[in-house]
């Protein structure tokens, strides 16, 4: 049962969390008008986060109590946002169309399979068939309502928005210095005389000078894990190699090799097969991607006023 299975995680978290505990064990978190926000409400609301924060948290406990703090604070804040919108569809004497919930119902027995084995699953979560639509309606609901007072095509962020935003994250959009690279890998033997080693290298370096195709020859000669590619290391900036192949590889024009490297573990030849200087990424490769995040901000800014409009037309309360 669920609820067995919540208590057992409060014990759990108690004993990693011992702040966290008997608040939210007893009583009522919120109130909205009429309804009421319980602790198992949160708790329910919260539950797959908890069960991440958890997981990546388990052996220090101390952060995984603030975490579960944090997500249960923000688990009752949406929740109370969530009563205060159904008390405002509620006074508006609005309705969903029966539709509505009964696509979604239908949906959701699809994705178990059928409905019995839904309604076997809400059983050993210690719910009934009626909550759960009761919640899809609930969900519904502030989902249309969010969408009606915030409606994603009535905002519109100009090009001018765009490109001010642009200037002031120019920093944001900086790409280093990259190449991308080939390389022809000799391993240096974990212990003894490396001679073999350089003069297999010096070999292949040889035709390469000679003119011979680089990609073919790493297949050959090279012991790197790209040699199936022809050595294909790819796009990489100075962050992405090792020093001593770094300084070599920023050296490099495009189509051009090295010398042989001489590293600690083996020894290298690079081939730059294209080059690229610092520069930043144009606007209109952005673009979009601004206007997107636009668009959100500015959506979440407008519910958010929204929601405290809502807070101050109706009786609201947090314990």
């Amino acid at each position: 049962m669920k609820l067995i299975r919540n208590l057992l995680a409060a014990a759990a978290l108690a004993s990693a969390a011992p702040a966290i505990g008997a608040d939210l064990i007893n009583g009522i978190q919120a109130v909205v008008h009429d309804s009421v926000i319980t602790a198992w409400d949160v708790i329910d609301y919260s539950e797959r986060a908890e069960k991440e924060l958890f997981r990546d948290y388990r052996r220090q406990p101390a952060i995984l109590e603030q975490k579960i703090i944090e997500v249960r604070r923000d688990s009752t804040e949406h929740l109370l946002e969530r009563q205060l919108i159904l008390q405002e569809f509620k006074a508006a004497n609005l309705a969903v169309p029966q539709k509505y919930i009964d696509d979604e119902v239908q949906r959701r027995i699809r994705s178990y399979g059928d409905r019995m084995v839904l309604i076997k699953s809400l059983e050993a979560e210690g719910t009934t068939f009626d909550k759960f639509r009761q919640r899809l309606r609930n969900q519904i609901v502030e989902s249309l309502m969010r969408r009606s007072k915030v409606s994603p095509e009535k905002i519109i962020i100009s090009p001018h928005k765009i490109e001010l935003y642009y200037q002031e994250h120019l920093a944001s959009y900086k790409l280093e210095d990259r190449v991308k690279l080939r390389m022809i890998v000799v391993n240096k033997p974990t212990s003894g005389d490396p001679t073999a080693a350089l003069k297999t290298t010096e070999e292949a370096l040889a035709k390469v000078k000679a003119g011979g195709d680089f990609a073919e020859l790493a297949k050959l000669y090279s012991q790197g894990t790209q040699r199936a590619e022809g050595g294909l290391f790819g796009w990489a900036d100075r962050a992405a190699l090792r020093k001593d192949l770094a300084e070599q590889a920023f050296a490099l024009k495009a189509g051009q090799h090295s010398d042989i490297i001489d590293a600690p573990d083996a020894y290298y030849v690079l081939r730059a097969d294209e080059a690229e200087p610092a520069h930043y990424v144009p606007l209109g490769e952005v673009r979009g991607q601004i206007e997107k995040d636009l668009l959100d901000s500015e959506r979440t800014r407008l519910e958010q006023q929204w929601i405290e409009k809502l807070k101050k037309k109706t009786f609201w309360r947090l314990f």
